[in-house]
């Protein structure tokens, strides 16, 4: 099931059809590479898969890849993007709907209205004084305005000589009217920092990092003022901040407006119904590239995982969500929660997420829920850290370290804690930077991004850690079983254990595992303060 097609024309007829056209070739595409392999899989196409062994043998890390191709096939056919709001991410809709569908799964696609933000033409920063001129890697933030501006540029002082730069308008006293202003990262939302510099009578703001690494960032989607925003990095800025006389061009072109995207949502038929288990990813991609990892990495292992659990004869009823507009603020799973009665919220047993999970650079990173590291965000609500040692588990079994990361707010776990349901999953990093001693423990290149294509038009079908991905495909197997059959460790529950299942819930609760490791806080997607 999908969205239904237009009604106002042949124009918007035409549009509805070439995007199922896309999806049908996709479904195509997707089936093609999916491996056959005689008995075994015709066995996995019938069998109740209630074991371990019997899940974690049909789900294959090839599988998950057959569904990440048909997102690309989906992308190459939309204009390289699935951004909700697009053709592109309502094809998504429509494939994933009829993967669930054809699994035996009762699918609701759930629309909901949101802002969009789509970037029309690419962003431009140059400098045009002192010589030598030229252009300067930038990145946009989510709900920017548009411009193209040439202005003088000033710079705010930063810290320390000052702790909240651009937070206050005081800090724009004597600002002249008609610059760009130069800001440093750092203590109050980048949407505050922005507003300020308008009132002030900036023509553009560029906001530098206050840490190595680039800046992802948004707005937010109630930002709607009519201002050029881009970020850089913090060498770049200081750079900037240096140079005397410095002019800028600044150029944006943003469509910022409401439309109608969807969540896919798709239960067991069995299962206790008073006892839900939820398992999460998001769909969309940013406006710059199709999203393959960020997320087609998790949602393609969910839709491979419940493929194979279709049949599994499950305890607890089972909930598979794919979240729209995640890129835009958690808009889907915020409004999923938000919109559910109070009785269905504390139905539902936990809620697991998987997003980015095979980056090419990766660290085994788990959602810290007992708050371990103790730095960051505080623990998760009791439960989740049954989940977090789940998952260490999981890593022990299969010889592999892991790390905490913070419940950063950064994904669609955010509404799900917000209202008390214990929460947990696994990331392998963002724009994050590989440490030496990450690269000396999983291997890979220090000094550089977890996922160097994070939110970037390379984030296609060829951006991902095969490795990586082969061992959190089964970990989404090996967590989403377990809780089928009982969340007791969660929230005291019933149920049964996997049938021949090994020890579980053993696993370390201290912040990483591996002797001497060290939590991380980065994770995954856009940021709205600081």
């Amino acid at each position: 099931m999908g969205p239904c097609p237009p009604t106002d024309g042949w124009a918007r007829l035409r549009e509805y059809l070439v995007r199922r056209l896309s999806t049908l070739l996709a479904l195509v595409i997707a089936l093609a590479m999916i491996p056959v392999s005689g008995a075994g899989a015709a066995s996995c196409d019938t069998q109740t898969n209630n074991t371990y062994k019997k899940l974690l043998d049909c789900v294959t890390v090839d599988g998950a890849r057959a569904h990440q191709a048909a997102l690309q096939s989906i992308a190459d056919a939309n204009n390289g993007i699935r951004t909700s709001g697009t053709p592109g991410y309502d094809a998504s809709v429509d494939y994933a709907a009829g993967v669930f569908e054809a699994a035996g799964y009762d699918v609701t696609v759930q629309p909901f209205d949101f802002q969009t933000f789509i970037v029309l033409t690419p962003t431009v920063l140059e400098q045009v004084a002192p010589p030598p001129a030229g252009p300067i890697d930038t990145r946009i933030f989510t709900y920017s305005g548009s411009g193209d501006v040439t202005a003088s540029v000033t710079h705010l002082p930063a810290p320390p000589a000052d702790a909240s730069p651009g937070c206050e308008p005081g800090d724009f006293a004597g600002f002249p009217a008609g610059d760009i202003a130069l800001i440093s990262r750092g203590a109050c939302t980048f949407a505050i920092k922005a507003t300020n510099a308008l009132a002030a009578g900036a023509v553009g703001v560029v906001i530098y990092n206050n840490q190595p690494g680039v800046i992802n960032g948004t707005l937010g989607n109630g930002f709607t003022l009519d201002i050029p925003v881009t970020s850089v990095t913090q060498d770049v800025g200081q750079a900037l901040a240096a140079t005397p006389g410095l002019v800028l061009r600044v150029k944006t072109d943003t469509f910022r407006g409401v439309a109608t995207t969807y969540n896919v949502i798709a239960e067991s038929r069995g299962g206790d119904p008073d006892n839900v288990v939820m398992v999460g990813a998001h769909l969309d991609s940013v406006n710059a590239g199709p999203g393959i990892q960020d997320n087609g990495s998790g949602s393609a292992a969910i839709l491979e995982v419940a493929e194979n659990m279709a049949k599994s004869n499950v305890v607890n009823k089972v909930r598979f969500a794919l979240w729209g507009a995640e890129e835009s603020g958690l808009v889907g799973s915020t409004y999923y929660v938000n919109n559910l009665a109070a009785e269905e919220l504390e139905k539902i047993a936990l809620y697991l997420n998987f997003d980015m999970i095979g980056s090419p650079n990766h660290v085994f990173f788990v959602y810290d829920g007992d708050d371990s590291d103790g730095v960051g965000a505080g623990p998760g609500p009791d439960g989740s850290a049954a989940i977090e040692q789940l998952f260490e588990s999981y890593y022990t079994q299969k010889g592999q370290s892991w790390k905490g990361t913070d419940f950063s707010g950064r994904s669609d776990y955010g509404p799900f804690i917000a209202v008390g349901i214990p929460s947990g999953g696994l990331f392998t990093g963002a724009e994050g930077i590989k440490t030496a001693d990450e690269a000396a423990i999983w291997g890979g290149t220090a000094g550089v991004q977890y996922d160097p294509c994070y939110h970037l038009a390379c984030d296609t079908y060829d951006n991902i850690n095969l490795h990586a991905y082969d061992i959190n495909v089964d970990a989404v197997a090996y967590s989403t079983l377990t809780y089928a059959y009982s969340t007791e460790s969660v929230n005291g529950a019933g149920g049964k254990i996997v049938p021949g299942s090994p020890s579980v819930g053993s696993g370390s609760t201290t912040a990483a595992g591996y002797p001497g490791g060290e939590s991380h806080g980065l994770h995954d997607h856009d940021e709205v303060t600081e």
